[in-house]
């Protein structure tokens, strides 16, 4: 689908358009770069031990750079124009993950959030330049409004992604089906007559959940506890490298090409017509009908019986071993790397410092899952047996589960247990 340009610029320097011509490949770029932003994102959260906290300060920082860098462009140029969407895929996704799993916020609400944050966006964006269309993105201004507005989708995609998985309990696969069907039928009534504009956002909206359900997929293990994801078992990393590589060819093909040059693309092809306001309507009454209908499937689906995380005290069922036991099939370096972050937490939780200690004990947890698929193949009876004393541990802290921190003697009592467990 694509945009018509609509109002004149109203202020700013005037330059090319700096957004590609929404074209196949627009469309092909957008979801490897969603689906390589939830992979890498996760490898470096997860398997490099760096934090949910940290890599959003890191991406943060890069996205703040490669944005500069992209602003101050005359035109659309792919390489720099497709990096900045890369890492501003992995920013939104990481704000809405801090808002889910640092700050216990149902992602009901940051889905209503996410939502009224876009709303405004794209008033003031409309308020200010009568326009909203990516083809007449020719000023710092509208270029500005322009990366808000991505930077919203991304975080509101994940959240409301997520929250469908939350209710219905799909895996990564199956998911894949909800907003691939959802995006085929508003491509239809756009080539019914309905607003490009408002077809396009939500296409775009939409891409993050398809894009992530994909790379969930693709990097999930083949088996897995009750509720947590399967897929094909590729992992994080590779992933990440294939979906690189895959951007990187696309973007020396467009480079080489300039097929997806706004300028280039209006010279080869017929111009746009003016909508037909009927079909404009009626379309709009499909877009509403098409809600109606995706909200019934949630619920429905809801309703229906489907595997959740598996209980808590299923955790604690595991067999009691004797200290260091159930280690000692692991790497003695990941076994000490993780016994450091344990005593930094209790000497934390020992002098008062809260935050300290909470701090330990999420990098703890995430070292300890990003070591799963290489630890429990080792030893399954072991690996369990740390893990349930692991989540005894990180419940004291409110983790990973809704209740909230517990007093620091609990803290300190589950601590002494795990590290007497690793030896």
């Amino acid at each position: 689908m694509t945009t018509a340009t609509e109002a004149r610029a109203r202020s700013g320097r005037l330059m090319l358009n700096k957004v590609p011509e929404v074209t196949v490949w627009f469309w092909v770029i957008k979801v490897l770069c969603t689906t390589v932003g939830e992979s890498f994102a996760d490898w470096i959260n997860m398997k490099l031990g760096v934090g949910l906290v940290n890599t959003a300060w890191i991406f943060t920082a890069v996205f703040v750079v490669v944005l500069v860098v992209q602003l101050r462009l005359k035109r659309y140029v792919p390489f720099p124009y497709w990096l900045t969407v890369v890492v501003v895929s992995v920013t939104g996704t990481l704000y809405t993950d801090i808002l889910t799993d640092q700050l216990n916020v149902p992602l009901w609400i940051s889905s209503a959030v996410f939502s009224v944050l876009l709303a405004a966006v794209f008033g003031v964006w409309w308020a200010r330049e009568r326009t909203l269309s990516i083809h007449s993105v020719t000023t710092l201004p509208r270029e500005s409004f322009y990366w808000l507005a991505v930077l919203v989708t991304f975080a509101l995609g994940t959240a409301t992604g997520d929250w469908t998985l939350e209710l219905t309990g799909w895996s990564p696969g199956v998911s894949v089906l909800l907003p691939l069907g959802l995006i085929a039928a508003i491509t239809a009534l756009w080539k019914f007559g309905a607003n490009p504009v408002l077809s396009f956002w939500l296409a775009y909206i939409l891409t993050r959940p398809l894009g992530a359900n994909i790379g969930d997929w693709l990097a999930s293990p083949k088996v897995a506890q009750p509720g947590e994801p399967t897929g094909l078992d590729l992992g994080t990393f590779t992933t990440s490298l294939i979906f690189l590589g895959l951007i990187l060819a696309t973007v020396v093909y467009l480079t080489v090409t300039r097929s997806d040059v706004t300028e280039t693309h209006e010279a080869t092809h017929a111009a746009h017509t003016t909508g037909d306001p009927r079909k404009e309507r009626v379309a709009l009454a499909g877009f509403g009908l098409l809600a109606v209908a995706t909200a019934g499937l949630l619920v429905w689906a809801h309703g229906q019986p489907h595997v959740g995380p598996a209980p808590e005290e299923d955790n604690t069922s595991a067999a009691q071993m004797a200290p260091g036991q159930a280690v000692k099939k692991f790497p003695p370096a990941k076994v000490a790397a993780l016994k450091t972050l344990a005593s930094t937490s209790l000497k934390d939780a020992r002098s008062g410092n809260e935050t300290g200690a909470h701090a330990a004990a999420q990098k703890l947890r995430d070292v300890w899952d990003a070591d799963q698929a290489s630890l429990q193949p080792l030893d399954n009876t072991g690996w369990t047996s740390i893990d349930a004393q692991m989540d005894k541990m990180l419940k004291t802290f409110g983790i990973d589960h809704s209740n909230p921190p517990m007093s620091p003697a609990q803290q300190e009592k589950e601590l002494n247990t795990l590290l007497t467990d690793m030896g």
